[in-house]
This record gives C-alpha cells, structure tokens and sequence, in this order.
C-alpha cells in the first residue's frame, strides 16, 4: 500500500507539475508533507535546501530522497519513476498534437495562463518558508537574509546553490562552536 502512495504522491507531482522544477515544489509538499506526512515542515525544508544545492532536476532529486527516506531503494526507484514517466508520456503526446497547433491563439493562451498559477504556489511556498525562518531567526534577520540573499543572486548573479552550501556550511560550523562552548 505504501509502494502506491508513493507512486500516486509523486506521479500527481509529474502529471501536475506544469513548468518545471520550481512548479512541482510546493506539489511535493502538498502530497509530503500535508497528505501523506511523510515529513515535517522542517524535514522538507532541509530536503529542498540540499536538493537546491545538487545539480540535475529538483524534482527527481527530491523524489529519490524521498522514497528513499519512507521505503528503501524500491521506494527511491518508483518515486523517481512515478514523476518522470509523466513527463515522458506528455512529451511524447503533447509535442506530436502541439507542434502542428502551436501557432494557435488557444494553444499560446493555454501555455501563458498556467505561468499565473505557478506563480501563486511559488508565492505561496515562499510565505510559509518566510514565516516559518521568521520563528526561527526573527523578522529582521530573516528579511536581511532574503535581501542579501536577493542582492546576491541578481546583481553579482551568483548560484543559489552556492548561497544555500554557503549558508550550511555557516550552520554546521556555527553548530561546531556551540558544542565546543557547551563542552567548556
């Protein structure tokens, strides 16, 4: 039963995921860690921190995790296939019917009213990671670490997985000082 809840959590996330990584974000969430509870908030967030940091496709990174993390190698191996064959499957339909259709007014308007909805759950995620830093860190280093962070990533255009290794690299060795001060 779990092997299907797997497969159901992340082939929604591959069916639903319309524009990429970044759209299937708050997906995953939703079937992880409000469905299934799967994991916590914090746990998500730690997943998602390290899979900004690994190169290849969010997504399937945090489906093999994720699989993983709730029933071993097969879990891993039907995540990952659960939310790429979707994918391959839409690719393959999709792109024979809309490549003859793409000059269409009602194929564009399809395609430009899905970038709205993606944007309100990325707004969406974004307000609950905000809030939840905010309890952890308080509102005004949490609102000076995004503007940093913002600052960072626009105008010196620097990686966010670079700023989020940066930013757990910091973390493990402020955790290293803190044992160290407590065993004193």
């Amino acid at each position: 039963m779990k092997a299907l809840h797997i497969f159901l959590a992340f082939f929604r996330v591959g069916m639903l995921g319309y524009g990429g990584g970044p759209a299937s974000i708050p997906l995953v969430h939703k079937e992880v860690v409000e469905k299934y509870k799967w994991m916590s908030e914090d746990d998500f967030s730690d997943v998602l921190a390290l899979a900004n940091t690994l190169p290849g496709p969010i997504a399937t990174k945090m489906a093999g995790y994720i699989g993983y993390r709730v029933q071993g190698f097969m879990g891993m191996l039907n995540a990952v296939l659960a939310t790429i064959i979707p994918t391959i499957i839409l690719m393959i339909i999709l792109l024979t019917s809309l490549a003859s259709l793409k000059d269409q007014p009602w194929v564009q308007g399809m395609t430009q009213a899905v970038v709205p909805v993606v944007g309100v759950m990325l707004a969406v995620l974004t307000w609950q990671f905000v809030k939840k830093s905010k309890q952890g860190l308080g509102w005004m280093p949490t609102i000076i670490l995004a503007i940093v962070t913002g600052l960072l990533m626009q105008w010196l255009n620097i990686h966010p997985g670079i700023i989020i290794a940066l930013l757990l690299i910091s973390a493990l060795l402020k955790k290293d000082k803190n044992v160290e001060g407590a065993s004193s």
